[in-house]
């Protein structure tokens, strides 16, 4: 099985993050087209500290479009306070190869408007 360029350039990215991240959780987030995800990982025990998502029934089920940056704020707010309740304040932003720009951006301005620092 080969691995492909963009894999590799991400597995170094994700290296990077990790070493400079210093024993902080990493705020892991997947972009699909309809939803978005968010994970704080702590790397150094290997688990998932807290997640969210758009596809939960806590998300609310009025909202039809799931992936618009009005979802991506409501998202990083939730994530930064399901994360202050396990005690985790200080993260380091995987924006796992996506562009800074749009949802992503909006997700973690809010989640930094909630109080997450990074």
């Amino acid at each position: 099985m080969a691995v492909t360029t963009e894999k590799r350039r991400l597995a170094r990215n994700r290296f990077k993050i990790k070493k400079a991240a210093d024993g902080k959780p990493r705020l892991s987030v997947f972009r699909s087209n309809k939803n978005l995800h968010v994970q704080v990982i702590d790397d150094v025990a290997g688990v998932t500290v807290v997640s969210a998502s758009t596809v939960e029934k806590d998300f609310g089920a009025a909202n039809k479009n799931k992936s618009n940056q009005d979802s991506a704020k409501k998202l990083g707010a939730l994530i930064a306070q399901r994360a202050k309740e396990k005690n985790v304040t200080e993260v380091v932003f995987d924006r796992g190869g996506y562009l800074y720009h749009g949802r992503v951006k909006a997700l973690a301005d809010a989640a930094r408007e909630a109080g997450l620092k990074f």
